[in-house]
């Protein structure tokens, strides 16, 4: 698992100094049915507002 998730989602709970996530764990979801293929085409799901 990475060490370091860099996130520039200020707005996020998870979102730390340095644009660091600071969450236990990251949950990345594609928009459709299909096979995401660019990073455009998912959501991270971990996403709490502040």
């Amino acid at each position: 698992m990475a060490k370091d998730v860099l996130c520039e989602v200020n707005s996020c709970v998870h979102w730390a100094e340095e644009n660091k996530c600071n969450a236990d764990s990251i949950y990345i979801v594609s928009h459709s049915s299909k096979e995401a293929s660019k990073s455009a085409e998912t959501d991270c799901k971990t996403f709490e507002v502040k």
